[in-house]
């Protein structure tokens, strides 16, 4: 009785108790997913290390085999799931959260979160945030699913998983919910924005607890500039377009290059690209915010900047179009970082690098995520929380907005999510009606009080609504290998030959439904009524009519 209580709560668009509850269980599901799948992370590379070493290669070795080895056991594990469900990371989780209210397959969260892993790893230029929002996204779906909730309540239970996963990966609870509400549910809705904010801030409670207060980032200081400085900034920010624009393009060229190639021998090919990648400069694995501190720290040179730079740009673009399950972002804001430090060369005459090169690498981030991402105001919080510094706001503004514009604007660059979609033919776009319909429940539409009349005669129900025409009747007709049901009501038309009373045919559908499924339904006739039933399909719980569809659309709409 309380479960059922529960599901007809959450089918209403609304901020409520419950919901709030659910996100703070969603919230810790994921975050202790992500925690354990961070602590995997180290436990499978340092014991790869371990082993390599015991066998008594160098350093050098370890990373030509370590990369290799990783790429193999990620085929050994996609190939006892099925190789079907290799569809990972963030795109994909786009496309399940628009077109399957956040719906996670399990055999693709087996392959995301062990495929994952061993990809970080092996040292592969990729990041974490990709299996981060595909297992949080699953962790709390899953949950969803298995209460039988309404789509409605899992798809904000799938937003909130994501918001938590972000927020246990980077403790960046406020970047968390702005990403999730940007890039993902793309839309600003408060009965969504509520559970979402206590989800993040969950994950970023359990992050803390195992790892400690700070982020990777909290080394990176911020300086204040001098206003005369703001006119470089804004080239700064355009020359980001440019860098994004083509780092968009080279990753499209060779998802687009390679698609005709077996998995099998695209995987293998990023593994020996990385290896031998990491083999002629070993500063170029990985998307570690730490090990570019500790280049930061050592003074490099600017030739050594632009190799690290170029070499790390080209194994993250292999790596990820080649089909690595890693993210996109840890890379991209790795590669924001150098390219930040490489661009206040210009103006190193008047500036100090080593008081400057923290606050040029954390407007490089901001440049590159808007521009690569399309999601500037998540890029804004994500610098503004990382930096712990609100001085950072106005620098980054005039950094984020021409690298936004040249980008989009001069270079016609889209956002790399939105490409990854249209190439593998993955739809996530859907229609205004179908949105509005899609955030309430079917439970929270019905109408319950009906009479369900069985086999009856024309007579009976003739009776029944003579004495009560807005009642909503029923009628049951039991074949030999079917039940049909069919509303019956008084014809309303004008023909002068119908009949007094009209029968049709009704279909059911699940109490997990939304209206835009009513809406599917009905929207050939606009006419008709379908029932709703809950466990079993010929157990009648509730009827929506089209004209009550109708009331709740434009409610919806105003």
């Amino acid at each position: 009785m309380q479960l059922r209580a529960l599901r007809q709560e959450l089918a209403h668009p609304r901020t409520s108790v419950q919901v709030c509850l659910l996100g703070i269980i969603a919230g810790v599901t994921s975050a202790l997913l992500i925690v354990l799948f961070r602590l995997g992370i180290d436990w499978v590379q340092q014991g790869g290390i371990s082993l390599l070493s015991a066998l008594g290669l160098s350093a050098q070795w370890i990373w030509l085999v370590m990369p290799v080895c990783a790429v193999i056991l990620i085929l050994l594990i996609a190939y006892t799931t099925g190789f079907k469900h290799y569809r990972l990371g963030i795109p994909f989780v786009i496309h399940r959260v628009k077109q399957h209210y956040g719906h996670i397959p399990w055999r693709t969260t087996v392959n995301q979160f062990f495929g994952g892993m061993l990809a970080l790893a092996g040292g592969f230029v990729v990041g974490r945030e990709g299996p981060s929002v595909h297992l949080g996204a699953a962790g709390s779906s899953l949950f969803g699913q298995a209460l039988k909730l309404p789509h409605n309540s899992i798809r904000t239970l799938a937003g909130c998983g994501i918001a938590a996963g972000i927020s246990a990966s980077f403790n960046t609870p406020f970047a968390a919910v702005i990403f999730v509400m940007e890039v993902v549910l793309r839309e600003y809705k408060i009965h969504v924005f509520v559970p979402v904010m206590l989800a993040a801030a969950c994950g970023s409670v359990i992050t803390r607890i195992v790892f400690g207060e700070g982020n990777e980032l909290a080394y990176f200081s911020f300086s204040s500039f001098s206003q005369w400085l703001y006119l470089y900034l804004i080239l700064f920010g355009c020359l980001l377009g440019v860098l994004a624009t083509f780092f968009n393009q080279l990753l499209m060229s060779v998802m687009k290059l390679f698609s005709k190639v077996s998995m099998v021998w695209r995987l293998l090919l990023a593994g020996i690209l990385t290896a031998t990648g990491g083999a002629l400069l070993p500063e170029a694995l990985g998307a570690n915010f730490e090990d570019v501190n500790a280049l930061f720290s050592a003074h490099p040179t600017a030739l050594i900047l632009l190799e690290i730079l170029l070499m790390k740009f080209l194994l993250a673009t292999f790596a990820i179009g080649l089909g690595i399950p890693g993210g996109i972002i840890g890379p991209v804001m790795v590669l924001g970082m150098l390219s930040g430090a490489v661009l206040l060369l210009p103006v190193s005459h008047w500036l100090p690098v080593d008081d400057f090169t923290s606050s040029f690498a954390l407007l490089g981030i901001a440049g590159m995520l808007t521009a690569v991402l399309h999601a500037p105001l998540a890029a804004l919080s994500a610098v503004m929380e990382l930096s712990y510094r609100p001085e950072i706001i106005l620098p980054a503004i005039l950094v984020i907005v021409p690298a936004y514009v040249t980008a989009t604007q001069f270079l016609g660059n889209r956002s790399i999510f939105i490409q990854q979609l249209d190439f593998q033919k993955l739809p996530y776009a859907i229609t205004s009606i179908r949105e509005a319909l899609e955030k309430t429940g079917v439970l929270a539409a019905m109408e319950t009080d009906f009479k369900l009349f069985y086999d009856a005669p024309e007579s009976a129900l003739e009776k029944v609504l003579s004495e009560n025409p807005t009642l909503t009747v029923i009628q049951q007709n039991k074949f030999e290998l079917d039940i049909k049901y069919s509303w019956v009501h008084y014809d309303v038309s004008l023909d002068r030959h119908a009949h007094p009373i009209s029968y049709q045919s009704m279909q059911g559908l699940s109490a997990q439904a939304t209206l835009a499924e009513v809406y599917e339904l009905l929207k050939s006739t606009r006419s008709g009524a379908v029932y709703i039933y809950a466990e079993d399909a010929t157990e009648v719980i509730g009827v929506i009519t089209w004209n009550r569809l109708q009331s709740f659309l434009q409610r919806a709409q105003f």
